[in-house]
């Protein structure tokens, strides 16, 4: 004897089951979209840590040329100070650009699971205008 088929709760059950599959396809969905996002999250990452050894690198590089320009400053020759601070500035306005790359990049890495974590407010948003 079939319960459900006697008190009329064929439609209830039929609803709850196509809710429930609804809702595996979703949490499906969502997992997937979160993958992507932790992918591309790797990839910026990735960047930043490139980005920060290039920019300790040129720190360095940029650190031993302005040392050697004071050197040179003391030196003979009026050319040899010119060359040395410019060449002293060409590597500041490097390190300088290498850095504003990386704080950029620092902050699209901030924006991780931005599209996953929208649909699953809306989810949840839904969830609650249904009940």
């Amino acid at each position: 004897m079939n319960w459900i088929s006697l008190l009329g709760l064929e439609a209830f059950v039929a609803r709850w089951h196509a809710a429930g599959i609804e809702s595996a396809l979703a949490a499906e969905d969502r997992l997937e979209l979160a993958h992507l996002e932790w992918q591309a999250q790797k990839q910026r990452l990735r960047q930043v840590l490139v980005l920060a050894l290039l920019v300790a690198a040129l720190t360095v590089v940029a650190l031993i040329v302005l040392s050697l320009a004071l050197i040179v400053q003391f030196w003979d020759t009026p050319q040899r100070i010119l060359v040395a601070w410019l060449l002293a500035g060409g590597w500041l306005v490097v390190w300088a650009g290498m850095l504003m790359t990386l704080l950029s990049t620092a902050r699209q890495a901030g924006n991780a699971f931005g599209l996953t974590r929208r649909e699953l407010k809306q989810d949840w948003l839904d969830i609650k205008e249904h009940l």
